[in-house]
């Protein structure tokens, strides 16, 4: 329980941060196409922020914060090419077989299309499953929706990024 408030409290704050940001950032909205452009920047922060919370919820491994993030019909694609929906998605977090320890975004990009997002990015995730140490970067490709005035995540697909 205190976890998840504590998550809820992060994603607020860390929201609210992404947004001063932007804000103090933003263009003076000289005219409206610049006004448009702010407004993108505003969107595109939050939804920034939310990907910065997922990462903190699965290192927590706090499934109620991504209960939050995720989309009733959330989809998830893993590097191994199985498919997850939102519950699957979940249970997997919870199971005492996976003990992230780090998970931390290396780069991203977000394009906002109204109330649609696309993050695409890098993502390295470090930690223990079924006993055994791993590290792992993946390109990812997150989309996100704004559904009755909040951001959702309803499709994520990972590819893992070998050592060449």
């Amino acid at each position: 329980m205190r976890k998840s408030f504590l998550a809820t409290a992060v994603l607020l704050m860390v929201t609210s941060l992404a947004e001063a940001t932007i804000k103090g950032a933003g263009s003076t909205g000289a005219d409206s196409r610049a006004g448009q452009q702010s407004s993108m920047s505003d969107e595109g922060g939050r939804v920034m922020a939310l990907e910065n919370a997922w990462n903190h919820a699965l290192e927590a491994k706090d499934t109620k914060a991504l209960d939050m993030l995720l989309a009733n019909t959330f989809v998830s694609v893993d590097i191994d090419g199985s498919i997850a929906s939102r519950s699957e998605f979940l249970a997997s977090i919870k199971s005492a077989d996976y003990q992230p320890s780090q998970a931390v975004t290396e780069q991203s990009t977000v394009q906002v299309y109204g109330d649609a997002a696309v993050v695409v990015g890098v993502f390295r995730i470090k930690g223990t499953e079924k006993g055994k140490p791993y590290v792992h970067r993946e390109r990812f490709v997150d989309t996100w929706i704004k559904l009755r005035g909040t951001w959702q995540c309803v499709a994520t697909t990972s590819t893992l990024i070998t050592a060449k």
